[in-house]
């Protein structure tokens, strides 16, 4: 990403522009205070909006990370009980709360869900290496997605600030035009 487009955007999120000069702003935008502030106000919600669905992405995947985990230490067990004889008996999950026990001997492979209702058997070193794959994709979306929202709040932080500016500087300038308007009434 080249510097000019992370400064308007980060993946999509439009980035919000620091206002120093609230009059410049309101003539560069050709908008009046109460105009600007729907604007802002606008933009605030949409911003709420992709947080929700972001936060909702970071527990998925806050969700998946250790389930895949647990996968891999099942396999890794598989993997080490393979040629020593002994039978490995493990508790699973045929459907959300309930549990059957199952007896291993010698694995050579795994089946595991891939979603939409979609199982595939694999080998031992194949389902290993997949799930490896599926772990560092996964560590990588959570440390990207982390990095949308600590942006989407900085984003948010300044709207509001332009918010308050922009409120503060049409309050400022009702009161010019009432001191000027009875000054010129006396």
């Amino acid at each position: 990403m080249s510097t000019s487009a992370s400064a308007t955007e980060r993946r999509g999120i439009p980035a919000a522009a620091f206002v120093e000069d609230v009059q410049t702003y309101l003539s560069q935008l050709n908008l009046d205070a109460n105009s600007a502030l729907a604007f802002l106000q606008e933009r605030l919600q949409q911003y709420r909006v992709v947080e929700m669905k972001l936060l909702a992405q970071q527990r998925d995947l806050q969700a998946k990370i250790p389930d895949i985990e647990k996968c891999l230490d099942v396999v890794a067990t598989l993997q080490a009980q393979k040629g020593t004889g002994e039978a490995v008996v493990a508790d699973f999950e045929v459907s959300e709360g309930i549990y059957a026990r199952a007896r291993v001997e010698e694995a050579e492979s795994v089946c595991l869900w891939l979603g939409a209702n979609v199982m595939l058997e694999y080998s031992c070193e194949e389902a290993t290496v997949l799930l490896q794959k599926n772990l560092e994709n996964a560590k990588a979306s959570l440390e990207v997605l982390i990095a949308d929202l600590q942006f989407l709040r900085d984003q948010v932080t300044i709207t509001q600030v332009t918010i308050a500016r922009v409120y503060n500087w049409d309050v400022h300038q009702r009161r010019l035009r009432q001191t000027a308007a009875s000054t010129s009434e006396s």
